[in-house]
């Protein structure tokens, strides 16, 4: 009987004792903080990528504004000069455009993709490619030529407001940003692998669209 008794109450103690044992608790504690500790450390590294990339395709579309500037143009039909619009008054040449409705014409210029053929486009693409993610492409390159009346004058080379756009891929990220927020008490869940970038447009008054002895 007292064997009995003394086996019940060893263990008893030894029950107690493993409900009352925490050494296991510091690795679940730390597995919590260490998932914790990857997310905010890969997040704060993708983000920072992006806002690198971000910056320099700023960078990227204010370089190609000024080179379309002073470059024949990129898209075919931009004309060379400033032409008779519709006024009835018979304008003279060296009129300014914005003198009065219809001095000049507006030649509705439309808007085009950058091409590897073209020499503008291509030099623009050579200089602003370094700075762009690997995926992009010189046909993510958009070129307007919007006649501003404001810009010019009658029989004048033509000086319109030029438009670079620059559309870019959306931003990947190379972490599993959702599976480490899941790790860290998250409750599924949905960041996403990628982020669409906003367009960068910069707009500019040409200066002359002629080819020059440099062009």
């Amino acid at each position: 009987m007292k064997g009995l008794l003394h086996i019940h109450t060893h263990m008893l103690r030894r029950g107690q004792k493993v409900l009352w044992d925490q050494s296991g608790g510091v690795l679940v504690e730390f597995a919590i903080v260490v998932s914790l500790f990857l997310f905010l450390f890969m997040a704060l590294l993708d983000f920072g990528r992006m806002s690198y990339s971000i910056a320099n395709a700023q960078k990227a579309s204010q370089l190609a504004a000024r080179i379309a500037i002073v470059r024949p143009p990129a898209c075919p039909g931009v004309p060379t000069t400033h032409q008779r619009g519709t006024s009835t008054s018979s304008p003279r040449f060296g009129t300014s455009c914005s003198a009065s409705a219809g001095v000049c014409a507006d030649p509705q210029t439309p808007s085009c993709s950058g091409v590897a053929i073209n020499a503008t486009a291509s030099e623009v693409w050579a200089r602003i490619s370094p700075l762009l993610p690997p995926d992009a492409t010189i046909d993510n390159l958009q070129f307007h030529y919007d006649f501003n009346p404001n810009l010019g004058f009658l029989g004048g080379p033509y000086t319109p407001m030029v438009s670079v756009e620059l559309n870019l891929n959306d931003f990947q990220f190379v972490s599993p940003l959702a599976a480490l927020a899941n790790a860290a008490g998250a409750t599924n869940s949905t960041i996403s692998s990628t982020v669409g970038y906003s367009n960068f447009s910069v707009s500019l008054p040409a200066e002359d669209l002629a080819l020059g002895e440099s062009g």
